[in-house]
C-alpha cells in the first residue's frame, strides 16, 4: 500500500537512487503503457514546484508516450529488481511487453499516470517542458563519448504532483 507524502518529505540521496539504482520511466495509461530504465536524471525545484528532468533519446519508444501524454511517473526500486529494471532498459516495447515479462502490476495515479505497484517510490509528474538538447552546446568529448549516434537526448521536466512511499 502506499501512502502519498508531500514531496519536499523525500530523504533519499537522489544521487544514488537515480544514478545507481535506476528508475523507471513510464508514460501512457493503465491499459496502455510503455517503461524504460534510466539512470540519468535530476530532482529539484523550478517554477515554484518540486520538480523531476528526465532525458529520453529520440528511437526509445517511451518516447512517444511521453509527447502524447500530459502526465509520467518515475519509479524506484529495490534492489530485487534489478534484473526487472534492466530487462526495461535493453528491450523496446515495440517488441516486447516489458510490464508482463518483469511481472508488473499497473496502478494509476488520480491523474491516471501508469505507475508499478511493485515500486518503493513513485514521482507523479505533469510534463511540463520538452526540448531536444542541442548538439551545438554539447562539448565535443561529451559527444565523443556519449553520442557517436547523434542520437541526443530530449529533456523533460515534469512538475511532482503526487510522491507515493510504500507503507
Amino acid at each position: 500500500m502506499f501512502q502519498k507524502i508531500d514531496p519536499k518529505a523525500l530523504n533519499q540521496n537522489v544521487f544514488s537512487a537515480i544514478g545507481d539504482q535506476w528508475m523507471l520511466i513510464t508514460a501512457g495509461t493503465a491499459d496502455k503503457c510503455n517503461t524504460m530504465t534510466a539512470s540519468w536524471g535530476g530532482l529539484g525545484m523550478i517554477w515554484g514546484a518540486p520538480a523531476a528532468t528526465c532525458y529520453i533519446r529520440p528511437q526509445r519508444y517511451t518516447k512517444e508516450f511521453m509527447d502524447r501524454e500530459e502526465y509520467f511517473t518515475l519509479t524506484f526500486f529495490g534492489e530485487e529488481y534489478r534484473r526487472q529494471l534492466q530487462l526495461c532498459g535493453s528491450r523496446s516495447g515495440r517488441n516486447t511487453n516489458k510490464v508482463k515479462e518483469c511481472g508488473f502490476t499497473v496502478a494509476a495515479a488520480e491523474c491516471g499516470a501508469p505507475y508499478f505497484e511493485e515500486a518503493e517510490l513513485v514521482l507523479v509528474c505533469r510534463k511540463r517542458f520538452a526540448q531536444p538538447m542541442d548538439p551545438d552546446r554539447i562539448p565535443q568529448e561529451i559527444k565523443t563519448k556519449w553520442y557517436p549516434k547523434q542520437d541526443y537526448h530530449i529533456l523533460y521536466i515534469g512538475e511532482i504532483v503526487e510522491a507515493l512511499v510504500k507503507d
